[in-house]
């Protein structure tokens, strides 16, 4: 990776020292292994905040059941992250039960681009998935007007690993696509050579639009 700019998509995630609310990190050396869902909030004590981290942690045990681990982040203290927690334990009656990363200098936000023009020095709405060898699959990112999907965001990371384990790839809405279901796309074929053999062995619409089960 080029100094001076973000990582992207299918680069590693730089190393990084990170002080959580679990205490300090070492990422994503500490998350070898596992996916990481590492995701930025603008602030903590914010209402869309409020209830996007309620929905991580209500879904925490289906990232759990995917090798994922969840992972927050935004430029509020440590202390004021453990405040907020124990607001929303006490107040919303759900555990938050994955670290944050207080990153009051910014310099993790603005490696990884989570800091943008005319939108304060707040972070924004930022999700990097990351596979267990520490490479960046995924980035999304929201204004601070707008909560994520949590949803779509495990949907992504289930798509991630039957990308990974069939080598296909995945339609709109998968596993629910209005035209192939829950099948993979096969990839496109490398000559000519290939196309007869295409609507043989899969089932498709044409020879560069084929597909299978995943099962």
């Amino acid at each position: 990776m080029e100094t001076g700019r973000i990582p992207l998509i299918g680069e590693p995630l730089p190393q990084m020292k990170v002080l959580t609310t679990h205490g300090p990190k070492v990422i994503p050396d500490d998350y070898k292994g596992k996916w990481l869902i590492l995701f930025s909030h603008p602030g903590d004590f914010t209402p869309v905040c409020t209830t996007e981290f309620y929905a991580f942690s209500k879904k925490y045990d289906e990232f759990k059941k995917l090798n994922a681990e969840l992972l927050g982040l935004s430029v509020d203290q440590v202390f004021a992250h453990i405040k907020w927690v124990e607001w929303i334990e006490e107040n919303l009656k759900q555990e938050v039960p994955f670290p944050i990363i207080a990153d009051p200098l910014g310099s993790v936000s603005n490696a990884l681009g989570m800091i943008h023009p005319n939108k304060g020095s707040e972070t924004t709405r930022a999700v990097f998935i990351i596979d267990p060898n520490s490479i960046i699959r995924i980035i999304l990112y929201y204004p601070q007007e707008i909560g994520r999907n949590v949803d779509e965001i495990i949907r992504s990371l289930r798509a991630l690993q039957m990308n990974d384990k069939y080598k296909v790839s995945l339609p709109h809405n998968w596993p629910n696509n209005e035209l192939i279901g829950d099948k993979g796309i096969i990839p496109p074929p490398k000559n000519i050579a290939e196309i007869p053999k295409r609507k043989k062995e899969y089932e498709g619409y044409d020879w560069w639009f084929t597909y299978k089960d995943l099962k």
